[in-house]
């Protein structure tokens, strides 16, 4: 309905372009949503002329045939603030359009929107209120209301199904709804789940098209347009492949075309091997074919210096406003071995075996490498993305994808750098729950030239902490990552960490021994040796038997060949043993057989196409590879098998006050919060520090202690003095006026000032330290550890990423190596750990309410069994620079 007229001075409102965003629908389409300008009007004009008139009767409760220039004045005349609207945009053309306006003085407003007929049921709606109700609370609305003809059964699902509390009333045929639009769980989970399902399907078109075209086909073999084109013919692709190439009738006997435009059928992907400066001219052509998404190959972009990143930048905007998403650009090219589909669509020469593996990498010149490695190693793969620059689709993207392909068991990444850290973190962690996830970070010390663009810089640590709380097994190169998916692909998870180890070699016996004890698996036993001169009978006997134990959760066979004997006989006692014992349903089984590399063939259980299947057993070439790679799964089982968790926050918060406590001093640019501050900021999250009072002479010094009663603690008020791990700034256990006067002459000639702290003296108990570590890139890290100087000096700290679940909280304090000494070693009494998880806690959730907190310490936090004191605090805040993993969808 018309908004209200505009502002009487007539001067524009500032453009708010942060709510410009690419967007995913429902069927892996993109549109790009932006804010409406005076500009739009003609295009809302045609807009409008493109509505059925069941559609406009809907939106208006009236025929409306006509838009009068005053009505499309009002439309598109706004003041981002009390009046917004949104348009989604498909090429130059307007295909939804969503605003609110706000009802006089309240705090609500009435929103209503409208899709064009055609591209109804992609999922508009949803996204058009999710970024209209940003934007309003951005403005301090609470409330939305709409008013919707009872007819209209498709908008009155939008509006339910969004995850707001709804009310609805029905009054002559109009069904009046209302919602607060502050996030709640549920609207969270169904943004999500609707995130996940619309990024999944982007990524299905691009692996599962019905035809695909190459533009660029060329007839030179030297040229990376006659590769691609060699695979797709090669691999057998099911479907229809249209070369594209002005200058010839046909590309390796196939017919060409001048212009994607000339294909008489439909075109799915559409492969680009053209020119970086030509790629941009071809979007038009392939958004009035329909081409669904681009794999471009061709290089010349981010990579080649800063003009080539604007090009990037600019075909990608132009690529995602025509509706479509794009593997790379200077990609390897993209992988399905289905056989419904056998897509090589890619430089790779050699489509690889089939399996139940996924993997993502960046760079395509490892992707080659990484491609004969699978076939080699006998290692099948469902799909394969090398993104390249990855200036769209990313890892997280397949991440999503792989959440629900029924072909997809495992799941492999090769890193050089994260687009969005905070992300990957959410979406492994869901992930890894069901599949596992295998990553080789690498790019520590620099990232690539044609990645930079698209990369934030994370912190080791940070990352370190991401794939431990993801539950993501990271391995340290490509071969330590083809032992351990190898195993995941063909073998159970252990239940447990007890290993059974066989062999004819004692020598081989105990080193797989050693790695296993040094990796925290328990042995079930000495090692079986059956000795040199034992036959196969001999040798599966041994394997049947510890293979049966109630007391062994996987096994490790170290087979060297003896002379006289063939290796398959052994071979196949191995495998008929493991079979008779059923091992392959519940146990893992890993082996050194015959010192290969992959899978044997005589190990090897055959699929519906011959490929390696489930029960396959692995090889390495030596125990240590073998034993190593079942130490990650173990390790992974574990994680997978321990409780999630629940996201609790802990009674007594006060939330709101601290928030306009932060927002009052970010505001008056203050850094460094008092000491008043800081006590005020942690009380309203139940943090309470010991009393304390900072004095400037002596005799105010035993009027403190005096006020705080004694026992009592000096500490110098120098940060360099008061934390010393050594006490060098801080005299303890002080019982009178004499002992705190000759404490505090002691401490102000030391720090060279006269101001000392003063503080009521706290149980004894261990010293610990409790922090934040701000990741600008990645989030907020809460770090937990012991105090003193060992600590220090060997980084002895533990780190999970907010926000935490108790389970997290629960193995933080109990992570770093000194932390026995909080369970009572050596017979002294334990601490109150519950009451050190609930500090941990509660900093974590201060950490999520308030991003502006870039530096917190809580140090020392004594912990002892009378519970938990925290005696000193230090917090900065500021501006943070990092955007959170919240907010409506859209695309980086």
């Amino acid at each position: 309905m018309p908004g209200a007229d505009p502002p009487p001075d007539g001067t524009p409102a500032e453009y708010p372009r942060r709510w410009e965003a690419d967007v995913v629908l429902s069927d892996g389409g993109t549109v790009h949503l932006r804010p409406i300008t005076p500009e739009d009007a003609e295009k809302v004009i045609a807009f409008h002329g493109r509505l059925s008139m069941r559609t406009r009767y809907f939106r208006y409760f009236g025929p409306y045939p006509r838009m009068p220039r005053r009505d499309v004045e009002r439309f598109t005349v706004v003041d981002y603030r009390d009046r917004v609207a949104l348009i989604a945009m498909l090429g130059d053309d307007i295909v939804a359009v969503g605003r609110y306006d706000r009802l006089g003085e309240q705090l609500s407003a009435e929103v209503a929107f409208v899709v064009q007929d055609e591209h109804q049921g992609r999922g508009l709606g949803s996204i058009l209120l999710e970024h209209l109700a940003a934007a309003a609370r951005e403005s301090g609305l609470r409330r939305f209301v709409a008013e919707v003809l009872a007819e209209n059964s498709t908008m009155v699902r939008v509006f339910r199904d969004a995850g707001y509390q709804v009310s609805r009333a029905m009054e002559e045929g109009v069904v009046h709804l209302e919602f607060d639009i502050d996030p709640t769980e549920k609207s969270l989970e169904v943004a999500r789940a609707r995130e996940q399902a619309a990024e999944a399907r982007s990524v299905h078109n691009v692996l599962h098209p019905r035809s695909v075209a190459v533009i660029g086909a060329s007839t030179d073999h030297a040229k990376i347009g006659h590769a691609v084109l060699t695979s797709l013919l090669t691999a057998d692709f099911t479907g229809p492949v249209y070369p594209v190439n002005p200058e010839h009738r046909a590309v390796r006997g196939v017919r060409a075309y001048p212009s994607v435009l000339d294909i008489p059928d439909e075109v799915d992907l559409a492969v680009v091997a053209i020119p970086a400066a030509g790629v941009v001219e071809v979007l038009d052509a392939c958004l009035a074919k329909g081409v669904k998404a681009l794999v471009i190959v061709s290089s010349g972009f981010s990579e080649a210096g800063p003009e080539g990143r604007e090009v990037e930048r600019s075909m990608v905007r132009a690529a995602r406003v025509h509706g479509m998403r794009v593997v790379g650009p200077n990609a390897l090219g993209v992988v399905n071995t289905h056989p419904d589909h056998r897509l090589n669509a890619s430089l790779a020469p050699r489509l690889p075996g089939r399996g139940r593996t996924g993997f993502f990498c960046q760079s395509g010149a490892l992707g080659v490498a990484i491609l004969a490695t699978a076939t080699e190693r006998g290692l099948g793969l469902s799909t394969f993305v090398s993104a390249g620059n990855r200036a769209d689709v990313s890892g997280n993207d397949l991440l999503q994808y792989w959440q629900t392909d029924p072909s997809t068991d495992v799941v492999l990444l090769y890193l050089e750098s994260f687009g969005n850290p905070r992300k990957f973190a959410r979406l492994a962690r869901r992930l890894a729950r069901t599949k596992p996830i295998v990553v080789v970070k690498s790019g520590r010390n620099a990232v690539r030239a044609g990645l930079a663009a698209t990369s934030v810089q994370i912190d080791e640590t940070s990352v370190q902490a991401l794939f431990e709380q993801s539950g993501v097994i990271r391995v340290e190169s490509v071969a330590q990552m083809f032992d351990t998916a190898l195993l995941l692909a063909h073998q159970p998870l252990p239940a447990g960490n007890r290993v059974a180890i066989v062999g004819n070699s004692s020598a081989l016996g105990m080193l797989a021994a050693d790695v296993a004890q040094a990796q925290d698996l328990r042995l079930a036993g000495t090692p079986v040796d059956v000795g040199a001169s034992a036959g196969p009978v001999e040798f599966a006997a041994a394997v049947r038997d510890a293979a049966l134990r109630d007391d062994v959760d996987a096994l490790v066979t170290v087979f060297a060949p003896p002379v006289a004997v063939p290796g398959a006989a052994y071979a196949r006692a191995l495998r008929e043993a493991l079979h008779e014992a059923d091992a392959a349903r519940s146990k893992p089984v890993v082996t050194t057989f015959l010192g290969a590399e992959g899978v044997p063939d005589e190990l090897a259980v055959p699929g519906p196409d011959a490929a390696a299947d489930k029960g396959s057993v692995p090889s390495y070439p030596s125990p240590e590879r073998a034993v190593l790679a079942l130490a990650r799964a173990t390790r992974y089982a574990r994680w997978r098998s321990a409780p999630q968790g629940d996201f609790a926050r802990p009674p007594g918060l006060d939330a709101e006050r601290a928030r306009a406590l932060v927002e009052e001093w970010v505001v008056a640019g203050v850094e460094r919060l008092g000491d008043e501050q800081a006590v005020a900021l942690l009380a309203c999250y139940g943090i309470d520090l010991e009393p304390f009072r900072l004095v400037a002479d002596a005799g105010a010094a035993v009027r403190a202690a005096e006020e705080l009663g004694y026992p009592v603690v000096l500490k110098a008020s120098t940060d360099q003095l008061r934390h010393r791990s050594d006490l060098a700034g801080v005299r303890l256990d002080l019982g009178g006026p004499e002992a705190v006067r000759a404490a505090y002459h002691d401490l102000a000639r030391l720090a060279g000032c006269d101001g000392v702290y003063v503080q009521r003296m706290a149980a004894r108990g261990t010293s610990c330290v409790i922090d934040l570590v701000d990741d600008p890139s990645f989030g907020t890290l809460v770090s937990f550890g012991l105090a003193g100087v060992a600590s220090e000096l060997l980084g002895d700290k533990a780190y999970r990423a907010v926000p935490l679940t108790d389970v997290d909280v629960h193995a933080l304090v109990r992570a770093p190596k000194a932390a026995p000494l909080l369970a009572g070693y050596r017979g002294d009494e334990p601490a109150d750990l519950a009451a050190l998880e609930d500090v941990v806690l509660r900093v974590a959730v201060l950490a999520e309410d308030l991003p502006e907190v870039r530096d917190l310490q809580l140090q020392p936090v004594l912990a002892s069994a009378a519970g938990v004191a925290v005696t000193g605090a230090r917090i900065c805040i500021g501006t943070s620079p990092g955007e959170r993993d919240v907010g409506p969808r859209r695309l980086r």
